[in-house]
């Protein structure tokens, strides 16, 4: 097994007041060669958008855009006719194939956190498409919930593109095996609360790990933990 992880002080800052980016990756301004992506995993941010405040219309192409909204409530205007509403423990994608264009603002009284996340796609140039569902957490206790994944289905979204991510939110005390296969694939793990021990490394609040060469990824909630797991290809 090999494996990399970033601390939360470690990441990458962009704070212009009304947003507050946190990147694990190098994004934007922040430019880091060893962290220039995990495999097909390019983007992981972790947002913070003031009331009254958001993303303007912009472009996106060839590129599975995910967001995990953690709190409050964001809009969703997008040139393929979509206007919705992500709240709290929505996630949405947008496979943005052949090119769209979207706009998202923070619609609620309270600051928004979301993880926004890009992973290159499988096919390029692919008719663009939208998707959103929503994960409780109060249903989600004690077990390990599947958000995203590379197959069609009614319980989860799906991208273009041979990856799966899936939330986690464990009492103390709790472990969880993730088999995957080793081959072209590795496992990027981010803990928006509380600890956990993966693979005997012990990762905090807002830490990440990325593990490779490995079939089986073992974590365990040191305190009560909330976490996302991504599984992506490391190459085409």
């Amino acid at each position: 097994m090999n494996h990399r992880i970033i601390r939360a002080a470690e990441r990458g800052l962009k704070d212009i007041g009304w947003l507050q980016s946190n990147f694990s990756l190098s994004f934007s301004s922040y430019y880091n060669p060893e962290r220039t992506g995990f495999g097909l995993l390019r983007v992981f941010n972790d947002d913070f958008v003031k009331p009254g405040n958001g993303f303007g219309l912009h472009a996106h192409a060839n590129m599975e855009i995910i967001s995990v909204m953690l709190a409050g409530r964001m809009n969703h205007i997008d040139s393929m006719g979509y206007r919705e509403e992500v709240a709290t423990d929505s996630v949405q994608i947008m496979s943005a194939g052949s090119g769209l264009r979207h706009e998202e603002h923070n619609i609620g009284d309270d600051e928004v956190n979301f993880l926004q996340i890009w992973i290159e796609p499988k096919l390029q140039n692919v008719t663009p498409r939208y998707q959103k569902r929503s994960f409780p957490a109060e249903k989600r206790k004690n077990q390990l919930t599947t958000i995203v994944s590379n197959e069609e289905g009614t319980a989860h979204v799906w991208i273009n593109q041979n990856a799966k991510l899936s939330l986690g939110y464990y009492n103390a005390g709790q472990t969880v095996d993730y088999a995957l296969k080793p081959l072209n694939k590795c496992v990027f793990v981010f803990v928006m609360e509380g600890s956990l021990t993966v693979n005997g490394q012990s990762i905090g609040r807002r830490d990440s790990i990325g593990l490779w060469d490995t079939d089986l990824v073992s974590i365990t909630s040191e305190a009560e933990s909330k976490f996302i797991i991504i599984e992506a290809p490391i190459n085409h």
